[in-house]
């Protein structure tokens, strides 16, 4: 295969391997192989309808994109002298079917509409990946909570116990903020699905393309407004970025109390020994490896959207060549999401939890105490800052007995609670965990009652957004498939 066809013109001399490495994309080129032959055919296609190149080097540049399609980009059109994959697929069709033909495939268009094209495709397979991967996380939270309405267990707030609630109102918090990322990923395909090709450099092209035709083909809704933006814009990846780090960060979340809850002095959850590891030299360990590890991976997929914001804050328009280190980082946090998302899901599914010991610890620290203020309140008519005072006077004192509540009152606002008609049996009732968890049913409250409405409600928001990827997956593949079927027909 020749050298570099696209400095044969203006510039001269010979590169060394390291300048040669250092301008090189190849590594990120990977991710966008078969989408730039996908773009190189819908091209192709669009030329000749509009009749801009003829029929011969039409039909020899077909037959070669798909016999590349079919078979594989040869590992010599990711050799490093070609700059990225564009330059050295193309040598490959000029070496495959002359100059003559393999020369006029570039027509009307530049690297940077090219590339900026086969990034939306690859981005917007890996938001679908991401959602669906999402969807079978969020089907797992709901069907563990289902199982889970009336298990009590300690709720926190500074890391100590604060008050009671329930496993399945704990899962449906995390399947909630993993319902908006979904949401928020939905939005983020919407403004990726724009074909930038025909936009060529920066300036469009003097030839009479069809931008439609070519952005049907494609499997995207529309073609890109402006010509400039098109090329230039990398605002779509730092926004899929940023959602891929807020998702990455509620993972985390969850991957901490299951790494604190797998611990010996908590003791809430047992993983499966699948995703953990144990020690080389302590036999009797049980390491939580994998939540560890996704720990670390949020932190990473963070690093890509600052990379990203930063690789793009000073940049003039239109497109420059920093924008290519950019993509690096957007393939690198997407990945990240996307292999996390499935693990997270299979962690949690196989891992059992210790409902006794939940229950056990569900009461511990007086996190009943704000039923009790609430029930001075409702029943006795005292103002609440006034009932505030009162049981906080007695957790002091280190009990909520009759007789120290009694006395806290007395102290704290001059009255007596037993006067009033507290009783034991009243208070032995109010401090029950699972009374305060049965008294909480207004919406979004963790009372059995509440928390079935709330599963209701997101099986019926994740059928949707499952629904809505299978959709737009299936559309995005019948696309591709049928530019395919157009491409062998012409090549015929």
């Amino acid at each position: 295969m020749r050298s570099d066809q696209i400095r044969q013109g203006r510039l001269a001399g010979e590169r060394s391997g390291d300048l040669e490495h250092f301008l090189a994309s190849m590594d990120a080129d990977r991710w966008i192989a078969r989408a730039d032959l996908l773009v190189d055919m819908a091209h192709l296609l669009g030329l000749s309808r509009q009749g801009i190149i003829d029929e011969a080097p039409a039909r020899a540049l077909m037959a070669a994109l798909l016999d590349l399609y079919d078979h594989g980009l040869p590992e010599e059109a990711f050799d490093e002298r070609f700059e990225d994959v564009h330059a050295g697929k193309e040598a490959y069709l000029i070496d495959r079917v002359g100059e003559d033909f393999g020369g006029r495939l570039h027509m009307g268009r530049s690297r940077n509409d090219e590339v900026a094209t086969c990034i939306r495709i690859r981005l917007k397979e890996e938001i679908l990946a991401l959602v669906r991967s999402l969807a079978d996380l969020r089907a797992t939270l709901l069907d563990v909570a289902a199982g889970h309405t009336e298990t009590v267990m300690p709720g926190f707030t500074h890391l100590q116990h604060a008050q009671p609630t329930t496993l399945a109102h704990y899962l449906l918090a995390y399947e909630q903020a993993f319902s908006r990322d979904t949401a928020r990923l939905r939005e983020a395909y919407a403004r990726v699905d724009a074909s930038p090709l025909g936009s060529a450099a920066f300036a469009s092209t003097g030839f009479p393309l069809d931008r439609a035709y070519t952005a049907t083909l494609l499997g995207f809704s529309r073609p890109a407004g402006n010509s400039m933006d098109a090329v230039a814009a990398r605002d779509f990846a730092i926004e899929v970025l940023s959602d891929a780090s807020i998702c990455m960060a509620t993972a985390s979340r969850l991957c901490e109390e299951l790494v604190l809850w797998s611990t010996a002095f908590v003791g809430f959850v047992r993983l499966d020994d699948a995703y953990c590891s144990s020690s080389s030299i302590m036999p009797q360990k049980k390491n939580p490896d994998v939540a560890e590890i996704m720990r670390a991976k949020a932190g990473s997929v963070a690093g890509s959207l600052t990379a990203a914001i930063t690789i793009t804050k000073g940049l003039p328009m239109s497109y420059n060549r920093d924008l290519q280190e950019l993509t690096v980082h957007l393939w690198r946090g997407v990945e990240a999401a996307r292999q996390s998302i499935p693990l997270l899901s299979g962690m949690f599914g196989s891992a059992t939890f210790d409902t006794e010991r939940m229950a056990a610890e569900a009461g511990r620290g007086f996190s009943t105490a704000t039923e009790l203020a609430d029930v001075l309140v409702r029943d006795y008519g005292l103002p609440f800052r006034t009932a505030h005072r009162i049981v906080g006077r007695a957790v002091r004192h280190g009990s909520l007995d009759l007789a120290t509540l009694d006395a806290a009152a007395r102290e704290a606002a001059d009255l007596s609670v037993m006067e009033l008609g507290l009783t034991r049996e009243k208070i032995d009732a109010v401090l029950d965990p699972r009374h305060a968890v049965s008294v909480r049913s207004i919406v979004g409250g963790p009372a059995p009652v509440a928390v079935a409405i709330q599963i209701d409600e997101q099986k019926e928001l994740l059928a949707r957004d499952a629904a809505w990827a299978e959709e737009t997956d299936s559309a995005l593949s019948s696309a591709f498939e049928d530019l395919i079927l157009e491409a062998r027909r012409f090549a015929a």
